[in-house]
């Protein structure tokens, strides 16, 4: 077989070409742009313009960061937990001895009994119209928290044929707040009110150190504030009480064994004592024999009495002792200034997005549409002839 020489020159001649093409495509797209200029800033300044509009239709969130350090409970070996935090994996969390570690925490704070339980957090709220108003988080969200004015556009279809269903059903009873609240069967509104708290509130754990950092967000400052400490609070007691739940349960039964061993101690020291004051100055065997039975009663009594504080006293200690400690590094503080929405963010991202659509609309939308419809006019044409 014969092989097929190739000229290098002929070679390096086309790949010149080749780059030469893909340049002069490029210098032309790049002409292309500079030629609509008037175009792209005309799309800009309308991207801008809309941006604008959005980002003040956007009610202003306040976020009240927390920074926490819960204790833990572990049995790893510390070198071997330090060698392996360096490779960022946390043995704590895995050898930790009871079942809430602080991966979990933000299970909790977004299940259903915890949120329903933040319905009743009382609030104040500075109004423009009733200055300030207390009232309770689940009032606060239904009633005094604003939403984008495209939600109620948006929305507006469905309540209307809402509205044009209940005229064909028998008017039923809705339930106003959460005054009759089961958490496993919650109305459409308190639905509503926990989604938007679960929205509001975000723990976020630190895999290596185990640190809890805590943001809550609202339309009103004061409220994120309020709202951000009582959810540090009713973590504290959930963990606590789910540590020391069976220190509590040995307490309350070591309790009740307090307090039948001090009547059986007082009923017994009683007996013995209205025996004796019953048979002074008399010298019977009989006599001295019941009274030491009775004393010896008296005595085991009080032994069991005696036993029964100490380990009520030992159940106390204990419950102390697996009381949780969860250091607040950085406490809840009233924030002066909005998180969002950023209105220079939200500017740049339209005005953006209004040039990357301008140029796609002028490197290619223009002669799509002019292929398009000069496609539509040569069919009627040819349309029109052939009628003829």
């Amino acid at each position: 077989m014969e092989e097929k020489k190739i000229n290098p020159n002929t070679a390096d001649a086309a790949v010149q070409d080749q780059q030469q093409y893909e340049e002069i495509d490029l210098m032309e797209l790049l002409r292309k742009l500079l030629g609509n200029w008037k175009t792209i800033v005309k799309w800009c300044c309308i991207a801008g313009v809309a941006g604008l509009v959005v980002a003040f239709s956007i009610p202003k969130q306040y976020t009240v960061t927390s920074k926490l350090a819960p204790e833990i409970v572990s049995k790893t070996n510390s070198s071997l937990s330090s060698l392996a935090s360096l490779a960022g994996v946390n043995l704590n969390s895995m050898s930790t001895s009871d079942a809430v570690y602080p991966e979990l925490y933000p299970e909790i704070v977004s299940s259903t009994p915890f949120v329903t339980e933040l319905f009743s957090v009382p609030v104040a709220v500075q109004t423009r119209r009733d200055g300030l108003v207390e009232t309770d988080l689940y009032g606060y969200l239904r009633d005094y928290t604003r939403s984008p004015w495209w939600n109620a556009v948006f929305s507006a279809p469905f309540k209307l044929l809402g509205w044009v269903m209940g005229l064909f059903r028998d008017e039923p009873q809705e339930e106003e707040g959460y005054s009759e609240l089961d958490p496993s069967a919650l109305t459409d509104e308190q639905e509503r009110i926990a989604k938007a708290i679960r929205e509001s509130v975000s723990l976020v754990i630190d895999s290596k150190n185990s640190m809890i950092t805590l943001s809550v967000s609202a339309q009103d400052p004061k409220v994120a504030t309020d709202l951000s400490e009582e959810v540090i609070s009713r973590l504290e007691k959930y963990v606590s009480d789910y540590r020391t739940e069976k220190s509590r349960k040995d307490l309350d039964y070591y309790e009740q064994l307090y307090d039948e061993a001090r009547n059986d101690y007082y009923a017994a020291q009683q007996r013995y004592a209205n025996y004796v004051d019953a048979n002074q100055n008399v010298v019977l065997q009989s006599v001295m024999t019941e009274q030491d039975r009775l004393r010896n009663e008296m005595q085991l009594a009080y032994n069991l009495y005696n036993t029964c504080a100490q380990q009520v006293q030992m159940a106390k200690a204990k419950v102390q002792q697996e009381t949780p400690v969860c250091v607040v590094l950085e406490p809840p503080v009233l924030p002066t200034k909005a998180s969002k929405p950023s209105k220079a963010m939200t500017l740049v991202a339209f005005v953006f997005l209004g040039a990357c659509l301008s140029g796609v609309w002028v490197l290619f939308g223009k002669d799509w549409v002019s292929k398009f419809r000069q496609a539509g006019g040569e069919k009627t044409v040819s349309k029109s002839e052939g009628e003829k």
